[in-house]
């Protein structure tokens, strides 16, 4: 039996604890830790064939890796599962098969590697050789050292995990050729996981002006020292320096960047927290954890969006009228703008004839464009509506606006108009009024004139009796 049907065989005895929320413990069910080995199938990157370049089927063969006796949660659909057997791999033409013991370095995502196929999701899985940065030839002599790293499909988790193999110097397997490595008595390469680091936010977006936590965890096996912790960012061909840790020492080159408390740093804890983002903060994020014989790192894309504002308005006081919708401050670049029209008792159509300005791009880096349309109301009116669509947008912006028939805009027009000669001229009498007493030097009181009386300009008074 292959792999394939050892596989099968776990996904049978796991068919049970699925559920629908996802999780494999049924609803009430108390899980406790097992021990169990987890495979995967891999590929191996056959030595001096990739000159440092990327892989390609040409230089990579076919290989397992067995993860020995690691814990995982068990809700009890794990009692008819076995471990590993290597009589269960094809005869003929058999992988390259790793076994590698865990204890006691911790290897997160256990139960994601361990469902990943009954999950209808895959595990990449990449081996290649591993060489220290300072080489210590008693060291090279007795052992080699192996990179797998891991990633689960979906947004899963990433892993990287260093394992540490023994060489027997007189007696030296050739299996595959370029790896002339010893093979245990049932024809694996055996090994031990020394250090792993680990994410699970491989990929992550966030809104502009909030704050992201971008995870990094790590651990190793007892003897190895944490000698720094390195955050850089990695954006449009350049490179900076976000945060760097050192002996205790922290230092922040982004401002308000800060990792988590030293107690959880010493614990396998490194990650990263961004306050404040801007767009400047978008990029590939690069967790590299150095210990005082290994170096591995992660990799982390974080996507910064800014929601676009948008307004409908007019854009003259011409017959027909011209509409524009304004839609600023958005990013990324793509956005999506429709018009329709709605007469009265009728169903919205799409309009197809706007038109749009040319792109603006603010200092921050966020974008702006406007879209223009001519209204033709008919003869009851139409409703325009413009809708703005964004990756930031949960839904659509929707805004509206009425286009009235040139009858309405004429008679609105006419009473306005009427309407300002009017208080115009009830402004001018007012004003009249209160001038002419003034420039004749006398005021109402002053002259204490009976409603009979009338002043002429000579300011005799000439009455008539009643």
């Amino acid at each position: 039996m292959g792999t394939e049907g050892w596989w099968l065989l776990l996904c049978l005895a796991l068919s049970g604890a699925a559920v629908d929320t996802g999780e494999w413990a049924p609803a009430g069910a108390e899980r406790q830790w097992r021990a169990v080995d987890v495979v995967l199938d891999c590929f191996l990157v056959e030595e001096g064939k990739h000159h440092g370049g990327f892989a390609s089927e040409k230089n990579m063969v076919k290989a397992l890796l067995v993860l020995k006796q690691v814990p995982v949660l068990d809700d009890g659909s794990l009692e008819g599962f076995t471990d590993f057997q290597v009589s269960t791999l094809s005869k003929d033409n058999p992988p390259v098969t790793f076994e590698a013991s865990v204890s006691p370095v911790q290897i997160p995502h256990a139960e994601a590697l361990l469902h990943a196929d009954c999950s209808e999701k895959e595990v990449t899985c990449e081996i290649s050789r591993y060489f220290l940065q300072a080489r210590q030839e008693a060291a090279v002599e007795t052992a080699a050292w192996f990179i797998t790293n891991l990633q689960v499909s979906g947004g899963g988790p990433r892993v990287s995990i260093l394992m540490k193999t023994l060489r027997d110097a007189e007696n030296r397997a050739v299996m595959p050729p370029t790896l002339n490595l010893p093979l245990g008595p049932q024809g694996t390469v055996l090994t031990t996981v020394e250090f792993q680091v680990t994410t699970h936010t491989p990929s992550l977006i966030f809104q502009r002006g909030s704050s992201a936590s971008l995870h990094c965890g790590f651990s190793m096996t007892p003897g190895l020292d944490l000698a720094r912790v390195e955050w850089r960012l990695q954006h449009k061909g350049s490179g900076q320096l976000v945060y760097s840790w050192t002996t205790g020492q922290g230092q922040a080159k982004r401002e308000g960047a800060t990792l988590e408390p030293e107690q959880l740093l010493m614990a396998g804890d490194a990650s990263l927290t961004l306050p404040s983002l801007t767009l400047k903060d978008e990029g590939t994020y690069i967790c590299q954890i150095t210990t005082s014989l290994y170096q591995a790192q992660q990799i982390i894309q974080l996507h910064v969006q800014a929601s676009p504002k948008v307004r409908l308005g007019l854009a003259n006081e011409a017959l027909p009228p011209t509409l524009i919708c304004n839609i600023v401050g958005y990013y990324p670049l793509d956005v999506t703008v429709t018009w329709t029209r709605e007469e009265p008792g009728g169903a919205p159509v799409p309009v197809s004839d706007a038109s749009f300005s040319s792109l603006r791009q603010s200092a921050e880096g966020t974008y702006s464009i406007s879209s223009s349309l001519t209204a033709e109301p008919g003869s009851a009116g139409a409703t325009y509506t413009c809708q703005v669509t964004h990756i930031s947008l949960e839904e659509p912006i929707v805004t509206s606006a009425w286009a009235a028939p040139p009858e309405q805009r004429t008679v609105a027009f006419g009473v306005l108009f009427a309407s300002t000669l009017f208080l115009l001229a009830l402004l001018y009498l007012g004003l009249q009024r209160w001038k002419e007493p003034t420039a004749l030097g006398v005021t109402t009181a002053e002259t204490n004139l009976t409603p009979s009386c009338s002043l002429l300009a000579t300011s005799s008074k000439v009455c008539q009796d009643s």
